[in-house]
């Protein structure tokens, strides 16, 4: 059992990032913890597994726990059997089977006589058996790296196993690997992942944000249903809210104006009648006090009412605050784009693909590049893009405007603002409040538009992208998306997914996240 309690952290920089986070997992439980990038997902796996220290509360039953990291480049330095900590023990073993039976030897084996057994046929189970143990971290892959680390697990067999975006740099076959182990592993697990097919595979899902950790009773999907009930009753309130305001509005609007009248009307018959000036004036200031204390209370009735209504949107989920109005692509449906005959690219006089590739891609066409990792797919998006010339058989490309948004997101130049990030899209001259307004209308903020590009995290780097092609005079004939979801969270993925199904030009992509691929139309794949 592992049990967090009262769990604060601050930032080396002062700033909290959480306080009192509590949490109960049972012997044998698999949860998924998910939230919001920079909600401290990561920082609290960090807790768990001891390689940080929490500024107050404790953590009971984390003295066995395996941290698979999101990041390797700390282990690049080492040798694989150094990085899973098994080095020493096969030197020990290797030495006591050469003849040198020292106590030192011994104690360092600690009686683990299958460890080399278990090193084999973990690397085997995770397709590395061309690895050698003593090959440097730094010269795998990252889906390599990430499949050593996670045979560390049958390596170490602890009972507590902490993963943070496992399926992040693994292929189509890594995946299947990694939700047959998932389904199979007795261990204790914590699962950091947007992964949504994964996620289903979990018991519970537990929710990180400000308000702490919510836990849900069931897998994501089941997660996603109750998320979906807890919006339609938080909408029927803001409704329900925003009614009252309009009629809290009008009432103060009627009163207000029948007092008025009642005002004139009874000053008319004071002139008549001859009263006094003095008296006229006493008269008058008693009723402007009237006035104004009715103006009072029903000013404090509509700054509450819109007080209780500010709380409600700012609980509404980012993706429901959000407007992409992306133009039309003007290129008529199915007008071919691309038309590839038996073309092939070739590195050190090896053909990439063992078949020549024939294909046609038309305006309109949403298509995925599928294939194991090395099978070429960024080398085929470089032909359809015209970086890259076939050395085999001819490619015909139409004039389109295309945007190629990689990985890495470098459409953004790191060295700009956000604001000035978004005027290098502004070709049709738009006014700065209209800059802004768009900035709003994708999350960003007045206190975001003088911040370096390069401080922004992959899901806001992906939102700035969708708002300055919003801010182009045309939307693009053609986007082609390598590897979308890989640094995004849950929320920045239904994020990409409404914007991309909205979307109406043509769309190439290049995932292994297959909730992703079904959510957005993909209607044909070449598979490579």
């Amino acid at each position: 059992m592992l049990i967090l309690q009262n769990i604060s952290y601050t930032h080396p920089n002062k700033n909290p990032l959480f306080d009192s986070i509590n949490l109960t997992l049972n012997h044998n439980e698999k949860i998924a913890l998910i939230g919001n990038n920079g909600s401290g997902k990561s920082t609290l796996l960090k807790l768990i597994s001891k390689e940080l220290k929490p500024l107050a509360g404790q953590i009971v039953g984390n003295s066995d726990a395996y941290f698979v990291p999101q990041i390797f480049g700390q282990f690049n330095h080492l040798t694989i059997g150094q990085a899973l900590k098994v080095d020493n023990k096969l030197n020990a073993l290797r030495d006591i089977l050469n003849g040198n039976m020292s106590e030192e030897n011994y104690t360092t084996l600690e009686d683990d006589w299958t460890i080399e057994a278990r090193c084999k046929e973990a690397l085997k189970y995770w397709q590395l058996t061309n690895l050698n143990l003593s090959q440097k971290i730094e010269t795998l892959s990252g889906g390599q790296k990430t499949k050593v680390f996670l045979a560390g697990i049958s390596i170490q067999q602890p009972e507590l196993i902490l993963l943070d975006e496992p399926s992040n740099h693994l292929d189509v076959d890594g995946r299947r690997l990694l939700y047959q182990f998932i389904q199979a592993t007795k261990s204790t697990l914590i699962v950091v992942s947007h992964d949504r097919k994964l996620l289903n595979l979990l018991d519970k899902v537990a929710e990180l944000s400000k308000r702490g950790i919510t836990v849900y009773g069931g897998n994501y999907n089941f997660y996603a249903e109750q998320k979906q009930i807890e919006s339609n009753a938080l909408n029927e309130d803001l409704q329900s809210k925003e009614k009252a305001l309009r009629k809290a509005k009008e009432k103060e609007r009627e009163t207000l104006e029948r007092q008025q009248k009642l005002d004139s009307r009874g000053k008319g018959k004071q002139e008549k009648s001859g009263v006094a000036r003095i008296m006229m004036n006493t008269l008058r200031n008693n009723a402007e006090k009237s006035t104004s204390r009715m103006k009072g209370v029903h000013a404090d009735k509509i700054g509450g009412i819109k007080e209780e209504l500010n709380e409600l949107r700012s609980a509404l989920p980012e993706i429901n605050k959000m407007k992409f109005g992306f133009d039309h692509s003007t290129l008529h449906k199915g007008k071919i784009l691309i038309k590839a005959e038996e073309i092939n690219f070739s590195f050190n006089d090896h053909a990439l693909w063992k078949h020549n590739l024939t294909f046609g891609i038309t305006s309109g066409e949403r298509l995925a590049l599928k294939g194991v990792n090395g099978s070429g797919k960024t080398t085929l998006l470089q032909l359809i893009l015209g970086k890259l010339e076939p050395q085999t058989g001819s490619i015909y490309r139409a004039d389109k405007k295309a945007v190629y948004i990689d990985q890495d997101y470098s459409l953004i130049d790191e060295q700009l603002k956000v604001y000035e990030q978004v005027q290098e899209f502004n070709v049709s001259a738009l006014l700065e409040h209209e800059l802004k307004t768009r900035l709003n209308r994708f999350l960003f903020t007045k206190d975001d538009w003088d911040k370096t590009c390069s401080a922004l995290s992959g899901g806001e780097k992906m939102r700035l992208i969708l708002c300055c092609l919003t801010i182009s005079n045309q939307s693009p004939d053609m986007i082609i998306l390598d590897e979308p979801t890989n640094n995004l969270d849950i929320q920045n993925i239904e994020i990409l997914t409404a914007s991309i199904t909205e979307y109406q030009g043509t769309l190439i992509v290049v995932s292994h996240d297959e909730t992703f691929l079904e959510n957005i139309n993909i209607e044909h794949t070449i598979q490579l």
